[in-house]
């Protein structure tokens, strides 16, 4: 069975920081290309990173500088380190498997989604 699993969410002050963990069951992670998106109420979906089979790396703007996706030594786990958060950044964050090693052809797979709330 395919399944996308994520965790790390919590409530965390503005400035902190975060890691996400996805780790995937039924395949392997190493050889697909994974995105990592978030979302707020009465918004679209957005891609704040991703990650090819080899490794190459892509960041929204929002995030630059702050936000780092890597995968595990295990290569079934994608992480998602979130440093220097603000508010803005408070939704349910969502990893996604791709259809091939690259992003090109969009997501494939869900996980189930974990909150980040950046608040004091």
């Amino acid at each position: 069975q395919v399944q996308l699993v994520e965790s790390g969410g919590g409530l965390v002050q503005p400035g902190g920081s975060l890691r996400l963990s996805c780790e995937a069951s039924g395949f392997s992670l190493a050889f697909y290309a994974v995105g990592w998106f978030r979302q707020v109420p009465g918004k679209e979906r957005e891609l704040v990173a991703s990650i090819t089979s080899g490794g190459i790396t892509n960041y929204a703007d929002s995030v630059k500088g702050r936000f780092t996706i890597s995968r595990g030594n295990d290569k079934n786990t994608v992480y998602l380190q979130m440093n220097s958060l603000k508010p803005e950044d408070t939704a349910v964050y969502y990893c996604a498997r791709g259809y091939g090693q690259s992003w090109h052809m969009g997501a494939q797979y869900w996980g189930q989604g974990t909150q980040v709330t950046v608040s004091s």
